[in-house]
């Protein structure tokens, strides 16, 4: 049975993406990752008043995601170019497309979350984790080394030392290592993983999309070296907004805000 990602709309603002791949701790094939940028590009291209206000990424089973599937990486991995074609133009568009995506994304993080699911996990603006769960890319078992966007990811959001702990000596990082390390924003029981995570979303969802889409496009525009003059004139264009007016009536009423998609 072939791995496959879905989405799926299980309640009103609130989109959830799944890996699964049944027998495999959700290990991740090509059709997987063309898929899951798929997914999100698909998220990232809707009309903000028809939007989802918050996205949850998780894994079938118990499980995030083990890495890739390894059934197949002697189809390409001992070739240069299709080795090099996978990495740049299979996985990293698909890390991309998580990253582009305005909307908050949350990931539900339970059992494996290695590899190739750490680098989706640490794409994810929030990150939930489940006692039970671990973290790490001992690829070094399997005789490569991490591609350089996707290790460029990583470090984005694993600190420097516990990254080389990962790479260097194939080292798993326990949920409770992860939180102190801050890898994840939060560790609950196993059992409390989904709830928990849904809570957030509903929490998130909640609160202005609008300044949520702002946020993150600014996160990404400092993260690029901006941002431009351009880009800083255009961030106040949100001044004559709904979701602006409403934010600020509903404080001076006392009352929540109600805010609209869009």
């Amino acid at each position: 049975m072939p791995g496959s990602i879905t989405l799926s709309h299980d309640e009103p603002g609130i989109a959830r993406v799944a890996i699964a791949n049944p027998g495999k701790h959700n290990a991740i094939d090509i059709a997987m990752w063309q898929a899951l940028r798929d997914v999100f590009v698909r998220l990232q291209a809707q009309d903000a008043a028809d939007a989802p206000h918050a996205v949850i990424v998780c894994g079938a089973d118990g499980q995030f995601a083990s890495g890739g599937d390894i059934g197949e990486f002697a189809q390409f991995r001992f070739d240069e170019q299709r080795l090099h074609d996978f990495h740049e133009h299979t996985v990293a568009p698909a890390l991309q497309a998580l990253l582009d995506c305005d909307i908050p994304v949350i990931a539900q993080i339970e059992g494996a979350c290695v590899g190739g699911g750490l680098e989706i996990a640490a794409c994810c603006d929030i990150r939930i984790a489940g006692m039970g769960s671990r973290f790490g890319a001992p690829i070094a078992k399997l005789g490569f080394p991490m591609a350089p966007g996707e290790l460029q990811l990583l470090a984005r959001v694993v600190p420097a030392p516990t990254l080389r702990e990962m790479l260097l000596e194939a080292r798993l990082v326990d949920a409770t290592l992860a939180l102190q390390r801050g890898l994840v924003h939060a560790v609950v029981a196993d059992e409390q993983v989904a709830t928990h995570a849904l809570q957030r979303a509903r929490a998130l969802a909640a609160l202005s999309p609008q300044a949520a889409r702002i946020n993150k496009r600014t996160l990404r525009q400092l993260a690029a070296g901006g941002p431009s003059a351009d880009e800083r004139r255009a961030h106040y264009g949100y001044a004559d907004s709904p979701q602006h007016r409403e934010g600020i009536q509903a404080f001076i009423e006392k009352r929540p805000p109600h805010f609209q998609r869009g």
